[in-house]
């Protein structure tokens, strides 16, 4: 039995590279537009800083936990007959874009169905969720 090991550097690298991602989408791309569709009040109190520091700190967690399973089943799909001749693209895209399909979207669909998101709100997070997964799929690749 092959066996293989998950590149922490590459999980620590794209947890962070996630983190900022995270930031940078949901407030200066689709800050308000994601505000509005949550229905916050921007002008409203503000979080105190323990709130600002808890969400911070599940938000790293959950980035490291996804790209730390993410790594692993990229691993995974290596021993796959045919998979290293698809090359860095196509084993980049194949693993986010499946991931995604089969992982993300589902849940991103419910939360329309079932918590009355609006299909705007789902664009900006389905969006996220698949932009995330390609810059994590990117990192774990190359490094």
């Amino acid at each position: 039995m092959e066996e293989f090991h998950v590149n922490i550097m590459a999980v620590v690298v794209a947890t962070v590279a996630n983190f900022f991602l995270g930031y940078v989408w949901y407030t200066v791309i689709f800050g308000k537009a994601w505000a509005i569709e949550m229905k916050i009040d921007m002008s409203g109190p503000k979080p105190s800083g323990g709130d600002m520091a808890k969400g911070m700190i599940f938000m790293v967690i959950g980035n490291f936990l996804m790209a730390y399973v993410f790594a692993s089943n990229s691993m995974a799909w290596s021993f796959v007959p045919g998979v290293k001749e698809m090359g860095a693209a196509g084993n980049i895209l194949n693993a986010t874009v499946f991931t995604w399909l089969g992982f993300y979207l589902p849940g991103d669909l419910s939360r329309v169905g079932w918590e009355k998101h609006s299909w705007k709100l789902f664009g900006i997070n389905t969006g996220y969720h698949l932009v995330m997964l390609l810059l994590a799929a990117v990192i774990i690749y190359y490094m």
